[in-house]
Protein backbone atom coordinates (compact mmCIF):
# COMPACT_ATOMS: atom_id res chain seq x y z
CA UNK A 1 0.00 0.00 0.00
CA UNK A 2 2.82 2.39 0.87
CA UNK A 3 4.44 1.78 -2.49
CA UNK A 4 1.15 2.58 -4.25
CA UNK A 5 0.83 5.83 -2.24
CA UNK A 6 4.36 6.85 -3.19
CA UNK A 7 3.64 6.07 -6.82
CA UNK A 8 0.43 8.16 -6.68
CA UNK A 9 2.16 11.14 -5.08
CA UNK A 10 5.06 10.91 -7.54
CA UNK A 11 2.58 10.88 -10.42
CA UNK A 12 0.85 14.03 -9.13
CA UNK A 13 4.19 15.83 -8.70
CA UNK A 14 5.20 14.81 -12.21
CA UNK A 15 1.96 16.17 -13.71
CA UNK A 16 2.35 19.43 -11.73
CA UNK A 17 5.89 19.83 -13.02
CA UNK A 18 4.90 19.22 -16.62
CA UNK A 19 2.01 21.70 -16.54
CA UNK A 20 3.06 24.53 -14.21
CA UNK A 21 6.87 24.73 -13.99
CA UNK A 22 7.37 25.85 -17.66
CA UNK A 23 4.78 28.61 -17.09
CA UNK A 24 6.55 29.77 -13.94
CA UNK A 25 9.89 29.84 -15.78
CA UNK A 26 8.36 31.85 -18.64
CA UNK A 27 6.90 34.39 -16.21
CA UNK A 28 10.24 34.78 -14.46
CA UNK A 29 12.05 35.26 -17.78
CA UNK A 30 9.48 37.81 -18.91
CA UNK A 31 9.49 39.60 -15.57
CA UNK A 32 5.73 39.13 -15.24
CA UNK A 33 5.76 37.54 -11.79
CA UNK A 34 5.36 41.04 -10.34
CA UNK A 35 3.84 42.69 -13.41
CA UNK A 36 0.39 43.09 -11.92
CA UNK A 37 1.78 44.76 -8.82
CA UNK A 38 4.01 47.03 -10.90
CA UNK A 39 1.19 47.94 -13.29
CA UNK A 40 -1.10 48.87 -10.45
CA UNK A 41 1.59 51.17 -9.05
CA UNK A 42 2.13 52.74 -12.50
CA UNK A 43 -1.59 53.25 -12.96
CA UNK A 44 -1.84 54.97 -9.59
CA UNK A 45 1.05 57.27 -10.52
CA UNK A 46 -0.63 58.12 -13.82
CA UNK A 47 -3.82 59.02 -11.97
CA UNK A 48 -1.88 61.25 -9.60
CA UNK A 49 -0.01 63.04 -12.39
CA UNK A 50 -3.00 63.58 -14.69
CA UNK A 51 -4.40 67.11 -14.82
CA UNK A 52 -7.67 67.85 -13.08
CA UNK A 53 -10.69 68.30 -15.36
CA UNK A 54 -12.78 71.25 -14.19
CA UNK A 55 -15.44 70.85 -16.88
CA UNK A 56 -16.30 72.10 -20.38
CA UNK A 57 -15.09 75.61 -21.22
CA UNK A 58 -17.89 78.10 -21.97
CA UNK A 59 -18.80 78.47 -25.63
CA UNK A 60 -18.03 81.80 -27.26
CA UNK A 61 -18.42 83.64 -30.56
CA UNK A 62 -16.47 86.85 -31.04
CA UNK A 63 -14.60 88.81 -33.74
CA UNK A 64 -10.83 88.67 -34.10
CA UNK A 65 -8.27 91.26 -35.16
CA UNK A 66 -8.87 90.41 -38.82
CA UNK A 67 -12.63 90.92 -38.62
CA UNK A 68 -13.29 87.17 -38.68
CA UNK A 69 -15.84 85.42 -36.47
CA UNK A 70 -14.06 83.04 -34.08
CA UNK A 71 -15.76 80.47 -31.85
CA UNK A 72 -14.57 77.81 -29.46
CA UNK A 73 -15.12 75.32 -32.30
CA UNK A 74 -12.15 76.87 -34.13
CA UNK A 75 -10.02 75.45 -31.32
CA UNK A 76 -11.39 71.91 -31.37
CA UNK A 77 -8.51 69.45 -31.40
CA UNK A 78 -6.15 72.10 -30.06
CA UNK A 79 -4.76 72.88 -26.63
CA UNK A 80 -5.15 76.59 -25.94
CA UNK A 81 -4.60 79.25 -23.31
CA UNK A 82 -7.27 81.91 -22.75
CA UNK A 83 -7.00 85.30 -21.04
CA UNK A 84 -9.01 88.50 -20.54
CA UNK A 85 -7.16 91.79 -21.09
CA UNK A 86 -7.45 95.21 -22.75
CA UNK A 87 -4.97 96.94 -25.02
CA UNK A 88 -4.66 100.17 -23.01
CA UNK A 89 -4.21 98.43 -19.66
CA UNK A 90 -1.39 100.26 -17.84
CA UNK A 91 -0.85 97.80 -15.00
CA UNK A 92 -0.86 94.01 -15.25
CA UNK A 93 -1.45 93.52 -18.99
CA UNK A 94 2.12 94.31 -20.08
CA UNK A 95 3.33 91.58 -17.72
CA UNK A 96 0.68 89.18 -19.02
CA UNK A 97 1.63 90.08 -22.60
CA UNK A 98 5.29 89.31 -21.95
CA UNK A 99 4.48 85.98 -20.32
CA UNK A 100 1.96 84.96 -22.99
CA UNK A 101 4.52 85.75 -25.69
CA UNK A 102 6.99 83.47 -23.90
CA UNK A 103 4.37 80.70 -23.93
CA UNK A 104 3.64 81.30 -27.62
CA UNK A 105 7.34 81.09 -28.51
CA UNK A 106 7.67 77.82 -26.59
CA UNK A 107 5.00 76.23 -28.79
CA UNK A 108 5.42 78.25 -31.99
CA UNK A 109 5.99 75.12 -34.09
CA UNK A 110 3.13 73.18 -32.54
CA UNK A 111 0.09 73.24 -34.90
CA UNK A 112 -2.23 71.94 -32.18
CA UNK A 113 -1.63 74.87 -29.84
CA UNK A 114 -3.32 78.27 -29.75
CA UNK A 115 -4.04 81.38 -27.67
CA UNK A 116 -7.24 83.39 -27.12
CA UNK A 117 -7.00 86.96 -25.78
CA UNK A 118 -10.41 88.57 -25.15
CA UNK A 119 -10.64 92.31 -24.55
CA UNK A 120 -12.81 93.61 -21.70
CA UNK A 121 -12.86 97.08 -23.31
CA UNK A 122 -14.45 96.36 -26.70
CA UNK A 123 -15.58 99.98 -27.16
CA UNK A 124 -11.96 100.94 -27.65
CA UNK A 125 -10.56 97.61 -28.79
CA UNK A 126 -12.06 97.26 -32.24
CA UNK A 127 -10.65 94.68 -34.67
CA UNK A 128 -8.47 97.41 -36.17
CA UNK A 129 -7.09 98.43 -32.77
CA UNK A 130 -6.46 94.80 -31.82
CA UNK A 131 -4.64 94.22 -35.11
CA UNK A 132 -2.29 97.10 -34.33
CA UNK A 133 -1.91 95.80 -30.78
CA UNK A 134 -0.93 92.34 -32.04
CA UNK A 135 1.50 93.95 -34.48
CA UNK A 136 3.08 96.01 -31.69
CA UNK A 137 3.66 92.80 -29.73
CA UNK A 138 5.23 91.10 -32.73
CA UNK A 139 2.49 88.47 -32.96
CA UNK A 140 2.28 86.67 -36.31
CA UNK A 141 0.79 83.33 -35.25
CA UNK A 142 -2.51 82.47 -36.94
CA UNK A 143 -3.46 80.49 -33.84
CA UNK A 144 -3.41 83.57 -31.57
CA UNK A 145 -6.71 85.43 -31.79
CA UNK A 146 -7.38 88.79 -30.15
CA UNK A 147 -11.15 88.93 -29.76
CA UNK A 148 -13.72 91.67 -29.31
CA UNK A 149 -17.51 91.93 -29.23
CA UNK A 150 -20.38 93.11 -27.06
CA UNK A 151 -19.32 94.36 -23.62
CA UNK A 152 -22.10 92.65 -21.63
CA UNK A 153 -21.50 89.39 -23.48
CA UNK A 154 -17.79 89.50 -22.69
CA UNK A 155 -18.32 90.40 -19.03
CA UNK A 156 -20.73 87.49 -18.64
CA UNK A 157 -18.26 85.19 -20.38
CA UNK A 158 -15.50 86.27 -18.02
CA UNK A 159 -17.34 86.49 -14.69
CA UNK A 160 -20.05 83.86 -15.09
CA UNK A 161 -18.65 81.59 -17.78
CA UNK A 162 -15.02 81.23 -16.78
CA UNK A 163 -15.34 82.69 -13.27
CA UNK A 164 -12.38 84.96 -13.98
CA UNK A 165 -12.98 88.44 -12.61
CA UNK A 166 -13.25 91.48 -14.89
CA UNK A 167 -15.11 94.73 -14.43
CA UNK A 168 -15.33 98.48 -14.93
CA UNK A 169 -13.82 100.69 -12.27
CA UNK A 170 -13.49 104.41 -12.89
CA UNK A 171 -11.23 104.76 -9.86
CA UNK A 172 -8.40 102.70 -11.32
CA UNK A 173 -6.01 103.68 -14.07
CA UNK A 174 -7.40 102.55 -17.41
CA UNK A 175 -11.01 102.36 -16.18
CA UNK A 176 -11.11 98.56 -16.01
CA UNK A 177 -9.73 95.91 -13.68
CA UNK A 178 -9.29 92.17 -14.09
CA UNK A 179 -7.39 89.21 -12.75
CA UNK A 180 -4.09 88.08 -14.23
CA UNK A 181 -5.17 84.47 -14.67
CA UNK A 182 -4.69 82.17 -17.64
CA UNK A 183 -7.17 79.37 -18.40
CA UNK A 184 -5.91 76.13 -19.94
CA UNK A 185 -8.25 74.20 -22.25
CA UNK A 186 -7.58 70.74 -23.69
CA UNK A 187 -8.23 69.31 -27.16
CA UNK A 188 -11.76 68.27 -26.19
CA UNK A 189 -12.72 71.70 -24.89
CA UNK A 190 -12.33 70.99 -21.18
CA UNK A 191 -10.75 73.40 -18.71
CA UNK A 192 -7.83 71.60 -17.10
CA UNK A 193 -5.42 72.40 -14.28
CA UNK A 194 -2.92 70.86 -11.89
CA UNK A 195 -3.38 70.41 -8.15
CA UNK A 196 -1.66 72.30 -5.36
CA UNK A 197 0.40 70.84 -2.53
CA UNK A 198 -2.82 70.05 -0.64
CA UNK A 199 -4.26 68.12 -3.60
CA UNK A 200 -6.76 70.86 -4.45
CA UNK A 201 -7.20 71.99 -8.09
CA UNK A 202 -5.69 75.42 -8.70
CA UNK A 203 -8.42 76.14 -11.31
CA UNK A 204 -6.37 78.72 -13.24
CA UNK A 205 -2.72 79.65 -13.72
CA UNK A 206 -1.03 82.81 -12.48
CA UNK A 207 -0.15 84.81 -15.58
CA UNK A 208 1.91 87.33 -13.63
CA UNK A 209 4.42 85.15 -11.82
CA UNK A 210 7.12 83.03 -13.46
CA UNK A 211 6.06 80.06 -11.35
CA UNK A 212 2.62 80.09 -12.95
CA UNK A 213 4.08 80.49 -16.44
CA UNK A 214 6.45 77.55 -15.93
CA UNK A 215 3.56 75.44 -14.61
CA UNK A 216 1.29 76.12 -17.56
CA UNK A 217 4.10 75.36 -20.02
CA UNK A 218 4.64 71.98 -18.38
CA UNK A 219 0.93 71.20 -18.43
CA UNK A 220 0.48 72.30 -22.06
CA UNK A 221 3.05 69.65 -22.97
CA UNK A 222 1.08 67.04 -21.05
CA UNK A 223 -2.16 67.92 -22.82
CA UNK A 224 -0.52 67.99 -26.26
CA UNK A 225 0.71 64.44 -25.62
CA UNK A 226 -2.78 63.15 -24.71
Amino acid sequence: MKNKSYIGISFIILIFGIIFIPKIIDRIKGGTTVQNDRMSVVNEKEKESSLYKIGPAPQFELTNQNGKKITNKDYEGKVYVLEFFFSTCPSICPIMNKNMIAIEKEFANEPNFGIVSITINPENDTPEVLKEHAKSLGITSENWNFLTGDLDYIMDLSNKGFNIYAGKNSKVSGGFEHSGLFALIDKKGNIRCRKDDYNNPIMYYDGLEQKGVNAIKEDIKLLLAE
